[in-house]
């Protein structure tokens, strides 16, 4: 049997795809979340998940961190980005970090049946409309996504939070773990970002940060 996980914040949009896929994939188990803390609780009890498809700007994900998050703690899972952004460079960079297909959330039935085939194949999708247009992945975010991938589950965790401010203390208490565990992680990530400190490690992560169009709010 396939197993998805559709990580989506908008329950219409959730309803609408899981109904698409019950006609696309039968029989497949078909599971919904709405945050990305939600999605790695699933994957952490249900590693024989074969596909994600992740909301690119959903809450707790901050755009390409999401998806760099799972690729890093759950390796074997697949990852299809959908968004309404089809900015063909946020398309580029998604592949880079891990995705294995770019779905348009305005994608036909058939378009969605085409990524899904690829995925399943292993093999990369997007758009064919964009496929032209899509730019090649920088230098910069080719290097990054290679040190990403360097660091272990635990030690991409202890980076996350890092980023979020997070001293060492609540960092080992967050995840259970002595303090001087978090110390001999914070090494390791220092040594494969090849950053110098705790704010330089934080920054490598917040530049997978995007902004999502749709939830923007001018200030007049």
């Amino acid at each position: 049997m396939t197993h998805i996980l559709i990580a989506d914040d908008h329950p219409l949009f959730r309803a609408a795809l899981t109904q698409a896929l019950r006609e696309l994939v039968p029989g497949a188990q078909l599971v919904e979340v709405a945050t990305l803390e939600a999605v790695h609780d699933w994957l952490d009890g249900h590693p024989d998940t074969d596909l994600v498809l992740l909301d690119l700007h959903m809450p707790g994900s901050h755009g390409l961190a999401g998806l760099a998050s799972i690729r890093c703690r759950h390796p074997a899972v697949a990852v299809a980005m959908i968004s309404a952004n089809d900015d063909p460079a946020v398309i580029s960079r998604a592949i880079d970090f891990g995705a294995q297909a770019f779905i348009p959330k305005s994608a036909a039935p058939a378009e969605i049946s085409a990524a899904l085939n690829a995925v399943f194949a292993c093999e990369t999708w997007v758009p064919p409309a964009l496929q032209g247009r899509a730019q090649i992945a920088s230098v910069q975010d080719q290097d990054l996504a290679r040190r990403l991938a360097s660091l272990t589950p635990q030690q991409y965790r202890v980076l996350e939070l890092v980023a979020q401010g997070k001293l060492n203390k609540q960092i080992a208490d967050r995840m259970g773990i002595q303090e001087r565990t978090v110390k001999a992680h914070l090494q390791a990530i220092f040594e494969k970002l090849g950053a110098r400190n705790r704010t330089q490690a934080g920054v490598f992560l917040r530049q997978l940060e995007l902004t999502d169009p749709a939830r923007q709010i001018e200030v007049v």
